[in-house]
């Protein structure tokens, strides 16, 4: 068995795959690992170049089937110790896996670790952040428009915690390093997650069962971030709000009939639709 196993999934992302493997073969990470790529359908040749690199195993999904399940499905073709959860728009410097790797090692109370994340120009990302939930998201949302227009005591207080390591409730997906047995402990991610929020939850369950969620800036990581989205503006929008009911309906089922009347109001409800296949993970 491997120490890691890096897991990437694809959906019509072939640039930033590429580039993103390519950071990871240029300069490999020293500890033992394996790379696993699940595709998700991509109509871009995303798999065939995947193939084309040296040392990434493929696993073609079959179809788009979602963030949460695609990201189950390459933990499951791997054998390792850790697993890496990294976005497909990411670029890894050279030494910064091995950095959160030592660093989730050196902290046996945490079984989740997330690095500071940056944009392509250096700018952090709030990578992190409070539980979900109705006052959290308008902060969260509030503090992160702030940040971004540069509002002085905001940029100060982010850029604070972006250099200190804590222990937030949550970080994001798009980096993510969990120790395997963990990460079964709690049955993986919650599939009726089909992208966003099922970071959250994942560490919602992880934390539930008595395991620290660790930020660190020892390591960092840049993220490419929107590309894909922009791209698909509508179909994003409504798989976030998608994936917000259903976060509220298996944290907050109180809150539930708040924020469908809210978005019906807005016009954002989303349509309802059948749960993905797959087993789901349980509530914590």
């Amino acid at each position: 068995m491997v120490d890691l196993a890096v897991v990437i999934v694809s959906y019509n992302t072939r640039d930033d795959l590429v580039a993103c493997l390519r950071s990871l073969g240029d300069a490999p990470p020293a500890v033992s690992h394996e790379i696993v790529v699940v595709d998700n359908a991509s109509a871009d040749g995303s798999a065939d170049a995947a193939r084309a690199c040296v040392g990434v195993h493929v696993v073609e999904a079959g179809a788009n089937v979602g963030f949460a399940r695609a990201n189950n499905m390459g933990i499951r073709a791997s054998a390792s110790e850790l697993v890496l959860l990294l976005n497909s728009d990411t670029v890894v410097p050279p030494g910064a896996i091995d950095a959160l790797v030592a660093d989730l090692r050196a902290h046996a109370d945490a079984a989740i670790a997330g690095p500071r994340i940056v944009d392509g120009e250096g700018r952090p990302e709030i990578s992190f952040g409070s539980m979900m939930g109705p006052l959290n998201e308008l902060l969260q949302k509030t503090r992160g428009r702030l940040y971004m227009r540069g509002v002085r005591p905001v940029t100060a207080a982010v850029e604070r915690l972006v250099h200190s390591e804590h222990y937030p409730d949550w970080v994001s997906g798009a980096c993510l390093l969990v120790r395997r047995a963990v990460a079964q402990e709690v049955g993986l991610l919650d599939e009726r997650f089909f992208i966003y929020a099922e970071d959250v939850d994942f560490c919602a369950m992880v934390r539930a069962r008595g395991h620290k969620v660790r930020f660190t800036p020892v390591a960092e990581i840049v993220h490419h971030r929107g590309r894909a989205v922009a791209k698909n503006r509508a179909q994003v929008n409504e798989a976030y709000r998608r994936s917000q009911v259903a976060f509220y309906e298996k944290h907050h089922p109180g809150w539930t009939p708040w924020l469908k009347a809210y978005l019906r109001l807005r016009g954002r409800l989303p349509r309802p639709t059948s749960p993905p296949p797959g087993r789901q993970a349980k509530k914590p």
